[in-house]
């Protein structure tokens, strides 16, 4: 895979690169984000929500002047294939079909690109580590909506591929939304068995241990317009509970679902993933 920079910027001591390239796995260009703090420890992927690309965290959140104290390197892939001109893809982005759900649709015409599952781990986390010379032992997920429940559904998918995950108010129960029910239709039919794969509270149900023994944090706005028919943190919840695995979910009065939330509660993310990735 060749990375081709499209630009740079000094950003708190270290480097705010974006870059474009040709994947395998998705069959289109992609683009990343990737921060590079000036001594970069270990390493933590950012997944954005619905309508997102990677410049949206990047540009919005303020993660990198903490990011740049702690020695975390920030990725933010794109969310989403683009350009594949799949019937109804410019008029999907309603979590329908088009938005990319960080999972590998098996139904047509999506199987072809829409692949955002295998383009993550098998392409390109392997290869930003890489070429970055990061620590894969050292890696961390966090995730904001749609990335929220792709954050927290590869972290329990893949075990030992990361060793810290958190996530802004995501899809925790997608098998009981709305939001769910049409994507999964799409990419994966009919069958909810497939559904349940890639449904954060299932996974973790069916868990016998705790699969993060030091603990996952969730932050979760109360002025959140989805949170009551979309959301669904109470079903990850219970399913942490009966699991025995430590969760810490922060419900924060006054704050909706959007930038703002995420720029006043990042801090507290990045220092909650460097107390585990950091550990001599």
């Amino acid at each position: 895979m060749s990375l081709e920079l499209l630009s740079e910027h000094g950003s708190f001591g270290g480097v705010q690169r974006f870059y474009k390239h040709a994947s395998a796995e998705i069959g289109l260009p992609m683009r990343f984000a990737l921060y590079l703090p000036p001594e970069p420890k270990a390493l933590l992927v950012y997944l954005a929500g619905l309508t997102c690309t990677e410049e949206t965290f990047t540009m919005k959140a303020g993660a990198q002047a903490l990011a740049a104290e702690l020695g975390l390197a920030l990725l933010m892939p794109d969310t989403s294939p683009r350009g594949a001109n799949a019937p109804g893809e410019s008029e999907a982005w309603d979590f329908g079909v088009g938005a990319g759900f960080y999972l590998d649709a098996t139904r047509e015409p999506w199987a072809r690109h829409w692949r955002m599952e295998s383009y993550l781990l098998r392409e390109l986390l392997p290869q930003v580590q890489r070429e970055f010379r990061l620590d894969p032992a050292r890696c961390g997920i966090f995730g904001h909506s749609m990335g929220g429940h792709g954050a927290l559904t590869l972290a329990l998918r893949h075990p030992g591929r990361f060793a810290s995950v958190s996530a802004f108010a995501p899809i925790a129960a997608p098998t009981r939304c709305p939001w769910g029910h049409k994507a999964f239709t799409g990419y994966l039919g009919e069958d909810q068995e497939a559904w349940a794969a890639h449904d954060a509270s299932a996974l973790m149900a069916a868990r016998k241990t705790a699969p993060y023994p030091g603990g996952i944090l969730i932050d979760q706005g109360l002025a959140d317009k989805f949170l009551a028919e979309q959301l669904h943190p109470e079903a990850f919840e219970a399913a942490c509970a009966q699991a025995g695995q430590a969760l810490t979910l922060r419900r924060h009065p006054g704050y909706d679902h959007g930038y703002y939330f995420i720029a006043s509660f990042v801090d507290d993310h990045l220092r909650h993933h460097a107390a585990q990735l950091l550990q001599a």
